[in-house]
Parts: C-alpha cells; structure tokens; sequence
C-alpha cells in the first residue's frame, strides 16, 4: 500500500549545507502525461485559475516548488485547496550554492510534472541555480519532458531568455531611465534558462506596485544597445497572471472589470532604426524614434483567461486590450494609444494595404507562402531575424512567391515589403 504524507519534512545536510523538502502527498512517483506550458505570475497573491491551469497541465502528477527562502507555504494550497487532484506535492528549499549542487534536488526537479519557482531574491537563484545542476534538470524539464513550468516574481523574472538578475539589488523606474548603465541595472542574455516561447523576452514583474514600466523599457533598451536585438518583453501586473499554453497563447488571468489587473506584451519597433538615440553610462535614456520605439499591447485579466495574446506571431489577440506607442524623452517615459498591431513606422501604421499581405503558413517550418497584392509590385522584400541578420532578399513581381525556410534556425522574424518608399512588416515564426 502506498504511503500518504501530509506535511513531511526532511531535512538532508552535507558538509554542513542543508537543504529541506517539506512533502505533501504520495511518495511514490509517479509518471502522468504532460502538456507543456509556462505561467508568468506577477507576483502577489496567487491567482486561483491560472494556479488550477498549471495543476492541470501536470496530468495529476508530482509538483515539485523550489526556492531559497520560506519553507511549505504552496503544500496544501496546491495539494488540496484548488480542487485539482495530483499525486504530491514537494517543497525544496535550498538555503545556499552547496545546497543546490546536491543529487537529491535536480533528480527529484527532474521526476516532476510540473514545477513552480516561488517568489524571492532573484540574486539567489542566479547565484545559486545557474550553471548548475538546478539549471540542468530545469531545462530538462521545459525541452526533454515537455513539463508545464511557472513562477511568480523572482521565479518569473528568471524564467525568460534575458532577465533581470538584481545581483546588486532592485532597480526603479527612476533610476533606470536616469542612468541605464548604473549599478543596479544588472542584466543577463542567454545565458541561463532557455524556454523557447521566452526567446529575446525579459520579464517584469510586480508591475503597478511599484511602476516598473520605465525600468522595463530601460531593458528593451540596454538589450537593444548591448546585444543588437528587437528584444520582446512580458510583465504581469500584481494579481495577474500570464498562460502560455503549448501552441503559443498567452492566455491572461485576473479579476478584470472588478479589478484593473493588467498583463503587457512589449516589442521594440521593427523599423530600420531601433535601438536607442542616448543609452549610455551616466546620461539619461533617450529613446523615440519617432515616437514609436517600443509598442506595447495592454491585455486585460479575466477570471477565464479568455483574453488571449500570440506569442507566435506577437500581434495576434483574442481582444480585451488596447495597444500603445511607448517611448522615453531625456530619461521620461511617455504612452500615447496606437490603432496598429503591427510595425509602428508612419509609413506602415498609415498604409491601407499592409492587411492585404498575406504569410502562410504561420508558425512555418519547411516554407513561406507569401501573398502580395497586385497594387504592391513590383516589391523588395526581405526576411531578416531578431538581429538583423538578413535571411532572403530579393525583387518580387509576382503576387505569390514561396520562401524556402528548412534550413532556417528556429525563432522569430521579419518580413519587409517595400514598395514605393513606403515599408509594410509581417512577422513569422520558424520551427
């Protein structure tokens, strides 16, 4: 007969490093099938049916917390206090580096269907978890089990391809937009963990207490400056929670219309010319291009998650939110709503023809059918990636044109129509 646990806590110690798993549930492992997913909490009080969507994922599996400070506070909500039945649940706290290095924490992060980062110093798990064994059994997870991941504040800021790491403290928005090189602005890329629906993204978290919009920006900025890229960024508000299911929806939890609770979906413009007028050390940010250097779609949180946006193609929404211009003048942010989900260049926000340009399929993995219309030709197009690295270009004077993509490395890119000095934008993801 299988053993039932409630409330048991072990505590393993080597050299004097201790960790502790506090265990709810079945011991027994057990093995369910998964659906993959990540859930990005903004990091106060959890949001029940995003919680309930997590479990669900894990098939009634094994849910495995990990974090660094706290103790067994997730036990009985997720075990038995959403109404979503699985085998167990663990809580492991790793109070140093020596602590994350033991076998028993990456082979028990590895037997989970799904894994929650709790909240806490994001400096820690940086510290402690990358280049390690936690960072392997984590990425285990996302690409080799196809497990449902999640975390709310620090565990959400880590969660994206570029995070921020507060490895000497938080930042404001204030401080930010004064001086994006200072101190504080302790910024990773590609260095740690890898969930391919975070690809170029940073997260922000804890976004209306208080208002980190400005410092957010201030990283697209400092991605755009340091490493080249159109970088994308995901925040949740408080209360809300932000969904991404297998196929690339960001489905929004919260308490909208009771409740103003907000995720946001940021992008750095895909003109020509995108990276920052002024971002250097000591100067404050300046960052316009015309008004239009980062667009932004502002999606409500509803008790459902119907409010849904596509990270896939990040233009695409099920409605329930409005989009925005985002820029900064002299080190202050400033928003004006924008009617365009696509590039924000004049030219392209006022073209009538940009939605007759047709990309099929999207997401693509062997080609691109290309659908111009006839008043669009003769057109240049060209296909080029987050960092600008050009992929196809060529003059096109037919209406359909196939772009072969096979060899193409898997992500994000742009399609650029050009004709008659006016340029259109389409996005496609490559699997």
């Amino acid at each position: 007969m299988r053993l039932l646990l409630i409330a048991f806590l072990c505590a393993h110690t080597l050299f004097g490093q201790t960790y502790q798993s506090f265990y709810t549930g079945d011991t027994t492992d057990v093995i369910t099938p998964t659906q993959g997913g990540v859930v990005l909490m903004g990091g106060a009080t959890e949001d029940d049916n995003a919680m309930r969507w997590f479990l669900q994922r894990s098939g009634g599996g094994d849910i495995v917390v990990i974090r660094t400070s706290g103790s067994d506070g997730y036990n009985d909500y997720l075990f038995s206090e959403l109404g979503v039945p699985v085998n167990s649940v663990e809580t492991i706290l790793m109070t140093s580096f020596n602590a994350a290095q033991q076998p028993y924490v990456a082979q028990h992060i590895r037997n989970a269907e799904a894994l929650w980062i709790a909240g806490g110093d994001q400096g820690k798990y940086v510290q402690y978890w990358k280049n390690g064994p936690v960072e392997d059994a984590i990425k285990y997870l996302i690409h080799t089990k196809k497990a449902v991941v999640g975390g709310t504040s620090a565990g959400m800021a880590i969660l994206s391809e570029a995070y921020f790491s507060a490895l000497n403290g938080s930042v404001t928005s204030a401080e930010a937009l004064a001086n994006p090189y200072n101190s504080r602005m302790t910024i990773g890329y590609a260095d740690f963990l890898d969930h391919p629906d975070l690809q170029h993204v940073i997260t922000d978290t804890h976004y209306d207490d208080p208002d980190r919009k400005g410092r957010h920006v201030a990283f697209l900025a400092r991605l755009a400056q340091d490493h080249g890229i159109r970088a994308l960024g995901i925040a949740s508000e408080e209360y809300t929670a932000v969904c991404v299911d297998s196929s690339g929806w960001g489905h929004v939890y919260g308490g909208y219309p009771q409740d103003q609770d907000y995720a946001y979906f940021l992008q750095v413009d895909c003109g020509a010319d995108y990276s920052p007028e002024i971002c250097t050390t000591g100067q404050p940010l300046h960052w316009v291009r015309g008004e239009q250097a980062v667009r932004v779609f502002k999606a409500e949180g509803r008790s459902n998650g119907q409010v849904s946006f596509n990270l896939r193609d990040w233009r695409s929404s099920t409605g329930g939110g409005i989009w925005q211009k985002w820029w900064v003048e002299n080190g202050v942010l400033l928003v004006s709503p924008s009617s365009s989900p696509d590039c924000l260049s004049t030219a392209v926000e006022q073209a009538p023809d940009a939605s007759a340009i047709r990309v099929m399929p999207n997401p693509a993995s062997i080609l691109i059918q290309l659908d111009l219309p006839e008043n669009l030709l003769p057109a240049q197009v060209e296909v080029i990636d987050l960092q600008s690295k050009t992929f196809y270009t060529k003059k096109i004077t037919a209406e359909n044109t196939a772009i072969q993509i096979k060899d193409w490395p898997a992500g994000m890119y742009f399609i650029r129509v050009k004709n008659n000095g006016i340029s259109y934008c389409r996005r496609v993801v490559v699997e």
